[in-house]
């Protein structure tokens, strides 16, 4: 049987959309432990690692004052921009940026490119990949723009519920995000779904008492 290729996607696990951030995330930075858990299995397997980060212009309609809906956030080499410190990835990872076109909001990964322009869709058929782990920041918008878009160019997708926090600018929205990703075929998982269970010692047989 042929084995599937998986490789883990992490969106934008950035400064500012953790607390304290100009777009800070409640309890956004509670999930980076978890994140480096999952990088470290995927890394132990040499399976392929993904991480998205939003690299805007100073001027793009995403922002609240050229017209759009957010505040000025994760400007391009700005504090702000920068992965979160307690981040740990392998040099192998593989950095995509999106949100640079001033006109576009680009919250899906599949919108993203690494430095030689490539865009993720035509990275993962390099790698042969086709079955994604996707995770980050934040549920209701990158993550699920993310998972569905990966759906439709018919990729397996596993929700890292305990590795993605949303914005919720309605208090429901990540429940919603969710449903809407399982509606479209994904499947949800934490990290405990990945950690094989410890097999129990063989019981041993009682001693019987002669005559018995």
């Amino acid at each position: 049987m042929l084995k599937l290729k998986k490789a883990l996607l992490i969106a934008d696990p950035q400064i500012d959309f953790c607390p304290g951030g100009a777009l800070g995330i409640k309890d956004g930075d509670k999930i980076i432990s978890v994140v480096n858990a999952y990088i470290r299995k995927f890394a132990a397997q040499e399976l392929p690692i993904f991480i998205t980060r939003d690299w805007h212009p100073q001027k793009t309609k995403h922002f609240k004052v050229y017209g759009g809906v957010w505040p000025r956030h994760c400007v391009h080499d700005t504090k702000g921009a920068a992965f979160h410190p307690g981040l740990k990835f392998p040099k192998e990872t593989i950095i995509l940026s999106k949100g640079m076109d001033p006109a576009k909001d680009s919250y899906s990964a599949f919108h993203a490119y690494d430095h030689n322009h490539k865009e993720l869709h035509h990275l993962l058929q390099i790698f042969g990949v086709t079955e994604l782990y996707v995770g980050g920041l934040a549920t209701d918008y990158c993550v699920k723009h993310s998972a569905l878009d990966a759906l439709k160019y018919g990729y397996k997708v596993h929700v890292l519920l305990d590795a993605t926090k949303g914005v919720n600018l309605k208090p429901w929205d990540s429940e919603d995000a969710v449903r809407e990703m399982v509606a479209a075929g994904a499947k949800t998982m934490t990290l405990a779904d990945m950690t094989p269970a410890r097999k129990r010692p063989p019981r041993q047989a009682k001693n019987k008492r002669p005559g018995h």
